[in-house]
């Protein structure tokens, strides 16, 4: 009868010392190549922020002057990736995944806070596909291409092939140009891991040649808590052959990528990656990264390159000799789920770059993310400072309206951002657009 009662009271010490955390975050410079990183700073709890969820009602994310933003499809699943197909219509990866046992009586409390912040609906489990007929910027059709998936997040189309990365595998489906529904069930093309599945999105990408497809697949942890047993396999980007659904180790030590791209023109490999958590508000930066074959990028040992995350044990000194640092820096916590590089059709202010869905803090006050932001290039590379692109997720009066997941570029001009607290997907366009854009 003991031990019960010991554990309730155990969670109701952990939520006032988590009530108790209420320090506002001193404001750091952590954006780009050398962003700026405190002492790292363990407490008992993380500072948990969750803004209350409202309705938008007539409300829209504002968007920069010379832009609109409006809502082509809502009441979804959970959206989170979004595909747009060479005729216009829009993929919609929608549900969520994971199943992940508590380690310890905070992770109880934590989980329980942060589901505050997300929508309760039912995950979806399921591609929806949206179609605007007559180009008018109004998508007349919602329709469920394929049901009974895993978890799907990734979607990838390589010819007359469509690729989805559910939670446990790739899958592979038959696509013909205008079809609105799959004509079968998908084919495997190579299990993913799943145990435990404590990030369980597997993000995905293919080849400029079309050739491979690019899988990135998160840690079991936020560092190592569950052993290093788990984590094989895990915290890596993998290289798979499209057609033959054959391996390979492609880069290690990114603790969860949770969206890939590849950059026109060059057929680099760029990610967004969400980094580790409780060791301050100001550690470790979410980040923008090409993505190097046979790189190693610091994940457990270190991070930001040769920082030595000391909670680690065994330390390994030689891999963290390899670890090279990131590109670019977004800002710790922002929660990086999305990005997609521009063109000059999204207009000269937006057209050399890449748009970064930021998901929004759990763990950080005051919180940030919550919005997309626009990392401008120059000469191929990220040079300056994120510009909102779309903000307002989080409101003034503290209510989360909506949290960013998937953005995608139609070529036609038009970034297509998937809301998976409000269950809508947005379509942000220039206002000089010509007709049927």
């Amino acid at each position: 009868m003991k031990r019960p009662q010991t554990a309730m009271l155990t969670v109701s010490v952990l939520a006032i010392a988590l009530s108790a955390c209420s320090n506002k975050a001193p404001e750091l410079e952590q954006y780009g190549a050398t962003p700026e990183l405190p002492a790292p700073n363990r407490t008992l709890m993380p500072d948990m922020t969750i803004a209350k969820p409202a309705s938008w009602g007539d409300r829209t994310p504002t968007v920069p002057t010379g832009y609109r933003i409006a809502a082509i499809a809502t009441d979804l699943a959970i959206p989170r990736q979004t595909l747009v197909l060479p005729n216009g219509d829009i993929l919609v990866a929608e549900g969520r995944g994971g199943s992940a046992p508590n380690l310890k009586p905070k992770d109880v409390i934590a989980g329980r806070i942060k589901s505050k912040g997300n929508t309760a609906v039912k995950s979806g489990n399921r591609l929806t596909l949206l179609r605007d007929a007559d180009g008018d910027g109004v998508y007349e059709l919602k329709t469920v291409f394929a049901d009974h998936l895993n978890a799907p997040y990734g979607l990838a189309l390589i010819g007359d092939a469509l690729y989805v990365a559910n939670q446990d595998a790739l899958v592979r489906f038959a696509y013909q140009p205008g079809q609105t529904k799959a004509s079968g069930a998908p084919s495997k093309v190579t299990d993913l891991p799943a145990a435990i599945n404590h990030h369980w999105t597997k993000s995905l990408a293919a080849s400029a040649d079309g050739r491979y497809l690019y899988v990135g697949i998160g840690s079991n942890s936020n560092i190592t808590e569950r052993g290093m047993a788990v984590e094989i396999d895990r915290a890596q980007v993998w290289q798979v052959d499209a057609q033959t659904g054959a391996h390979k180790v492609y880069a290690t030590g990114l603790r969860n990528p949770t969206a890939l791209t590849v950059q026109p023109g060059t057929g680099v490999l760029w990610a967004v990656v969400n980094e580790r958590d409780e060791i301050g508000p100001n550690l470790v930066p979410d980040y923008l990264t090409s993505v190097r074959e046979g790189a190693f990028y610091g994940w457990p040992y270190s991070y930001w390159g040769k920082n030595v995350d000391m909670r680690v044990m065994p330390q390994n000194p030689q891999k963290v000799a390899t670890a090279i640092a990131p590109d670019y820096a977004l800002g710790s916590h922002v929660a990086a789920l999305g990005v997609a590089f521009s063109s000059a059709a999204m207009g000269p202010a937006f057209a050399d770059g890449v748009f970064v869905g930021e998901h929004g803090s759990w763990n950080r006050n005051p919180p940030v993310g919550y919005k997309v932001v626009f990392v401008p290039f120059r000469d191929g590379r990220p040079a300056g400072e994120p510009i909102d692109f779309a903000s307002g997720f989080r409101g003034d009066d503290g209510r989360t309206r909506g949290r960013p997941v998937g953005v995608t570029l139609d070529p036609r001009g038009a970034v297509i951002v998937a809301d998976d607290l409000a269950n809508t997907i947005w379509r942000i366009t220039p206002v000089a657009a010509p007709a049927g854009s």
